[in-house]
């Protein structure tokens, strides 16, 4: 994003609380996030870490209950009156009557502009059930002709909560092969999902939440290393274990060393210091460096649950 391109979305102090009952559910609690122009993000949270509602206030839906929401240098209902934006959500009435080229059609006449119709569903890997009822459909089918519906205006900014909710594995990974197209057409994505994976494999960056804040922030890999640190494996010689094992516990960021025979692994905060050191060691060699699985980082980063918080 160059510095005289609004961004694509900024949200600032963002909250939201519902009324129900006695008790209002705050599920939103302060978030302050900016996505540049052409990142793909991915919003993970367990149930109730206020994700979709977040997506909800992006995509106008619903309205703030304090903070702003920018979207596309303007507000979330003027860029999606415009065409600027289009999602592909958990549910949406489509008509189960029409055939899927018919709903395709039928959505594409409200607009006053839009792309052709058979290259929409060529997109969304859709040509061949062009002539099936919605009725006919099953879920991951009906999710894929949503992201046909949106994108007909050829948006700018695409938002997808749990897009591939309903879809075999074959069937998600035809979708984020698509997915993967339309970014590299250069169009913002932000989507929510639960699948880890798909996080891991499709996002440049990830946003966590955990009961309407955000605890995490940045790459993948900045993500596992905030929760458990990197480890750094070698092989030294035995007899010098114990010489190599005291001069690690004194660097900062250590958190553990074990020693198997002539196998070293350490738990670090700043595997760079611990590489640095094992490579300056006589007889230190076969060096690796990995980080934790993306699933730790979650379980790490969003175990503390916060008071007042939505359920």
């Amino acid at each position: 994003m160059t510095s005289t391109q609004t961004p694509a979305v900024r949200l600032t102090d963002l909250t939201k609380t519902f009324a129900s009952g006695a008790t209002p559910v705050r599920a939103v609690r302060g978030i302050d996030l900016t996505i540049g122009r052409g990142e793909v993000v991915a919003v993970l949270g367990p149930n109730g870490a206020g994700k979709t509602t977040t997506l909800d206030l992006v995509l106008g839906l619903t309205t703030p209950t304090s903070g702003s929401v920018d979207v596309l240098g303007g507000a979330p209902r003027e860029a999606v009156r415009a065409g600027r934006v289009s999602a592909v959500l958990q549910t949406g009435g489509l008509l189960r009557d029409l055939t899927v080229r018919e709903t395709v059609r039928m959505i594409a006449s409200t607009y006053a502009a839009h792309a052709p119709v058979d290259e929409v569903l060529t997109r969304a890997d859709l040509t061949g059930l062009a002539a099936r009822k919605v009725s006919k459909c099953s879920g991951g089918e009906q999710q894929r002709l949503r992201f046909a519906l949106a994108l007909l205006p050829n948006p700018d900014l695409l938002i997808l909560d749990e897009p591939t909710a309903g879809m075999d594995v074959s069937a998600r990974r035809a979708f984020w092969a698509s997915m993967h197209a339309e970014a590299a057409l250069g169009r913002t994505v932000l989507f929510a999902t639960h699948y880890l994976e798909e996080a891991d494999d499709f996002a440049d960056r990830i946003v966590l939440l955990s009961y309407g804040v955000v605890v995490a922030d940045g790459a993948t890999d900045v993500i596992r290393a905030r929760a458990s640190g990197r480890t750094v494996a070698a092989r030294v010689d035995p007899d010098r274990a114990a010489e190599v094992t005291a001069r690690l516990h004194r660097l900062p960021g250590v958190h553990d060393v074990r020693v198997d025979r002539d196998r070293l692994t350490v738990l670090s905060s700043d595997s760079d210091g611990v590489a640095r050191t094992l490579l300056g060691f006589p007889g230190a060699r076969d060096l690796e460096i990995t980080t934790g699985s993306l699933e730790s980082a979650f379980v790490a980063l969003t175990g503390a649950r916060q008071d007042g918080a939505a359920a």
